[in-house]
């Protein structure tokens, strides 16, 4: 059999390809960047479970998306850390589709779920009264697992035919994970099926959760000017800066990475705004929803207070002793 015709069996991704000097300084900062992740998620999605003053829908779709970080950030960093201290990490055709599977499922869901969380700002900005009525708890679970639903179906829709693709010639991926283009550039057969579907995935679970944002916020400010006072219009928006930061990191960086050349010199540039939505971006979101909520530190606060109570209560007891 012709060499050019042989099926590979292995994909090495390049990975980061860091100079040899800085080789455990980068392994140990991306190696806190994952502990900092799973920590600070995990916490959120610990308070929103503990405390009864933040079982409201907004901060349950917020547990969601600390779940949605952590599947993605999963997916991706280990693998990463891996490659940084070998320079190379060597993946199966079956492995590397899985990992753009889940890395496909944790993006579209987000997509989906800020969706939701535009709209749950909507209501609570623009139509309070109805907000209780409309944002309930069956509809919050309703979206909830409708979101994932078709996370999962739509993801395997396209990863399902690129596993019957007939992958050959050169085996190098220059990047830090099995991202779509570089594995369709593998492709000795068509892959216009698997575009068509990738296209289609990304209208409807992209684009269009996108243009519903921009619709949610646009009637959101013109609500917030219509409040006379400007210390009302900073409290409630207030109330929305968060997620529309999350929003505005998310698809800037999506947006960058995917319309940029993706061939030649321009891969530096996609895999350093790749660290920000893979990497960066699933940090960042427990701290910028914390650092902005009242509800949240003062939870945090309640609970730090306990267990300060209780190490006073139990060096008491033990003097007694």
């Amino acid at each position: 059999m012709d060499e050019k015709n042989k099926t590979i069996v292995a994909i090495h991704l390049l990975g980061l390809q860091t100079p040899q000097s800085l080789t455990f300084f980068v392994f140990f900062l991306f190696l806190l960047f994952y502990c900092i992740t799973i920590c600070g998620n995990f916490l959120i999605i610990t308070l929103v479970s503990y405390s009864k003053t933040l079982h409201s829908p907004m901060y349950f779709f917020l547990s969601q998306l600390a779940v949605s970080d952590m599947l993605l950030t999963t997916d991706i960093l280990p693998y990463m850390l891996h490659s940084v201290l070998e320079n190379t990490t060597i993946f199966s055709i079956s492995n590397c589709i899985t990992q753009l599977y889940f890395f496909g499922v944790s993006i579209t869901f987000e997509c989906l779920l800020l969706t939701v969380m535009s709209y749950d700002r909507y209501l609570a900005i623009c139509k309070p009264l109805h907000y209780p009525l409309l944002m309930n708890h069956q509809f919050c679970w309703m979206t909830i697992i409708t979101s994932w639903s078709l996370s999962i179906l739509a993801v395997l829709t396209y990863t399902l035919d690129m596993s019957k693709l007939h992958f050959c010639g050169p085996n190098i991926i220059d990047h830090f994970f099995c991202d779509l283009d570089p594995i369709l550039q593998l492709s000795c057969s068509s892959t216009n099926l698997v575009q068509l579907l990738v296209t289609l995935s990304t209208i409807f679970f992209a684009v269009i959760p996108f243009f519903g944002i921009i619709i949610s916020y646009v009637y959101i400010i013109v609500t917030i000017f219509e409040i006379p006072s400007i210390t009302g219009r900073q409290k409630v928006f207030s109330t929305c800066s968060s997620h529309l930061t999350v929003v505005s990191i998310f698809y800037g960086t999506l947006l960058f990475v995917y319309l940029i050349p993706s061939r030649g010199q321009s891969w530096n540039i996609t895999k350093f705004v790749s660290l920000l939505y893979t990497v960066v971006t699933p940090m960042l979101n427990p701290i910028i929803y914390s650092l902005r909520n009242k509800d949240l530190k003062k939870v945090v606060g309640k609970i730090i207070d306990n267990v300060l109570k209780l190490h006073f209560c139990s060096h008491q007891n033990m003097q007694k002793f």
